[in-house]
């Protein structure tokens, strides 16, 4: 047994992903993936699924990125507004 952490972003796009591969839960699709990683089997979509999850991850990394410096550059621009 193993216990991780994640982030509640992290633990939906697990469960986004599951759907999308129409895994039978988050714990099997969890399990195939490792079993990928450490001993290379598995099928195609086992790898894509995994590929798939870490552009998701990526994805949520550049998300957040942009979110911070948006809002930096919201606190350095002055207002305006449109009459």
């Amino acid at each position: 047994m193993i216990s991780i952490r994640l982030s509640e972003e992290e633990y939906g796009a697990l469960k986004r992903l599951r759907a999308a591969t129409d895994a039978r839960s988050v714990s099997d699709m969890t399990r195939a993936a490792m079993r990928v990683l450490l001993i290379g089997k598995g099928n195609r979509e086992h790898t894509l699924a995994i590929d798939l999850a870490r552009c998701s991850t990526q994805l949520m990394n550049i998300e957040k990125k942009l979110n911070r410096l948006a809002s930096k550059i919201t606190a350095i621009e002055p207002s305006t507004t449109t009459d």
